[in-house]
């Protein structure tokens, strides 16, 4: 395959464009569901294709085809090429930062591969959790696990050649449960970058267990309640937290409003750029597309620029950007590594690798202990946020009441509401090391046509002070 893209890759350079790429992608997924005690899916599903980029007269053209016969991936050179031809004279001018050229491969850490574990022994694995999700108040409960291979050869007209190889494992599990006054539900869900150990690590029997216990209290116990107070968020919630209030914000197309018809614009605009105090000093913030097990992981993007931490927030102060190369170029800047595409059927844009808050020196322990009056809430379950991502509300599916630095009692259906800024400048205490959790978002949407992304996020449990507080209506 590595030579029949690079024959692409000639093609490309015989009509004479003036940059282009070719991406062979193949994604490999496996789905199981067991819900309400029944095998309800069990599904694998491959998808092949490949995408080609050209610039032409500064102006991007993109085809793609699932075909992999010469002609046909000749012909969508051509389409793409007549694309580019075709908006010579409208839109803006297209201009790439200069990057470093690549010949290499990439392969994710992984030690099990999910995808020669046996589907009977992963059924068997769910129909426990199910078992263990029954209960007397119980009305509905699900749990599922899904798997992707996703391999990848890059080249383009400046010289590239890598070959990628990524594995990733999930799992979520679901249970409402209702009495004659009320409706709750809890949930769980863990994907990272990682083998079936990522599954065997997670004790999902001893999780679904947690969660039928604390569903059952959710019934029965007090409503939210309103008010200024401290809020203490644990890192199953602080990932959907940063998603919206820092990684979208910090999107460089949204910012260029590249985005705006479709996902909006931001607040966090280039005049900012290492100037505005978008958060506490112990807020630092980081767009790392080397850790360990991210889901936004990888060796190179999918405009072949090598993996790379870098700063996006640093002692309060905004200092980058998520960028490609093409958005990069506005900033006078070298791109984030951050171009990707859902699949070979799509165009790179600029996306989320891991956006991911740096540990500090507390731990939730002391949170807790220093919280006259406040609310902890974990598990995300609503959000809404404007188009600048400005003003926003997240509600949690569960909350514990603190008064005095001790947990008082379990209260339900809390919420909480802020303005992007003020909320991090109101950032009190950072959790420690130890407390770091990554995990991933497998459904963020995003471009025209859309494209559903998973990108990593990691962060310890936060303490926030003068947060708005209320139960969800």
């Amino acid at each position: 395959m590595k030579d029949f893209v690079l024959s692409i890759v000639d093609f490309l350079k015989m009509r004479k464009v003036s940059y282009g790429d070719v991406r062979s992608v193949g994604i490999l997924t496996e789905q199981l569901t067991v819900k309400d005690g029944i095998v309800e899916n069990i599904s694998i599903t491959e998808n092949r294709g490949m995408g080609i980029r050209v610039l032409v007269s500064g102006r991007w053209g993109f085809a793609a085809v699932s075909s992999m016969s010469v002609g046909d991936v000749e012909e969508a050179v051509i389409r793409a090429i007549k694309i580019a031809t075709s908006l010579s004279t409208t839109g803006r001018e297209v201009n790439l930062t200069d990057e470093e050229v690549y010949v290499d491969s990439y392969i994710s850490e992984f030690q099990k591969d999910p995808f020669k574990v046996s589907q009977e022994d992963k059924i068997a694995l769910l129909l426990s959790v199910d078992d263990a999700l029954k209960g007397r108040r119980i009305r509905k409960r699900s749990s599922s696990l899904e798997f992707r291979d996703f391999r990848q050869i890059f080249a383009n007209t400046e010289g590239s050649l890598i070959e990628q190889r990524f594995v990733d494992s999930g799992a979520s599990l679901r249970v409402v449960a209702s009495n004659s006054k009320d409706v709750q539900e809890r949930t769980f869900s863990s994907v990272l970058r990682k083998g079936y150990e990522h599954i065997e690590e997670l004790n999902l029997v001893k999780r679904a267990e947690k969660l039928v216990e604390e569903v059952d209290k959710l019934l029965y116990a007090h409503n939210c309640p309103e008010g200024e107070m401290d809020l203490i968020l644990t890192p199953d919630h602080m990932i959907l937290q940063i998603h919206e209030s820092i990684g979208h914000p910090l999107e460089l197309d949204r910012v260029l409003a590249f985005e705006a018809s479709y996902a909006g614009t931001s607040f966090a605009s280039i005049d900012k750029l290492n100037n505005f105090q978008y958060g506490s000093e112990i807020l630092n913030v980081y767009q790392d597309s080397m850790v360990r097990y991210g889901l936004g992981t990888f060796g190179y993007d999918d405009e072949g620029v090598k993996a790379r931490k870098i700063a996006l927030i640093k002692d309060g102060i905004l200092r980058g950007y998520l960028s490609s190369r093409e958005s990069a170029f506005h900033i006078k800047s070298s791109s984030s590594g951050a171009a990707r595409a859902q699949d070979w059927s799509r165009i790179p844009i600029v996306r989320m690798t891991n956006v991911n808050l740096m540990p500090g020196d507390s731990s939730l322990e002391e949170m807790i202990s220093s919280t006259k009056y406040g609310i902890l809430m974990e598990t995300s379950k609503a959000w809404s946020i404007d188009d600048r991502r400005l003003n926003f509300q997240f509600g949690t599916e569960l909350g514990y009441l603190i008064i005095d630095g001790k947990i008082k009692g379990m209260v339900k259906n809390p919420s909480y509401t802020g303005i992007t800024p003020i909320f991090w400048n109101n950032l009190l205490m950072v959790g420690n090391a130890k407390e770091f959790e990554q995990n991933g978002l497998t459904g963020c949407s995003k471009g025209e046509p859309g494209q559903l992304m998973g990108v990593g996020h990691g962060s310890p449990p936060c303490k926030f002070q003068k947060v708005k507080v209320m139960p969800s209506r």
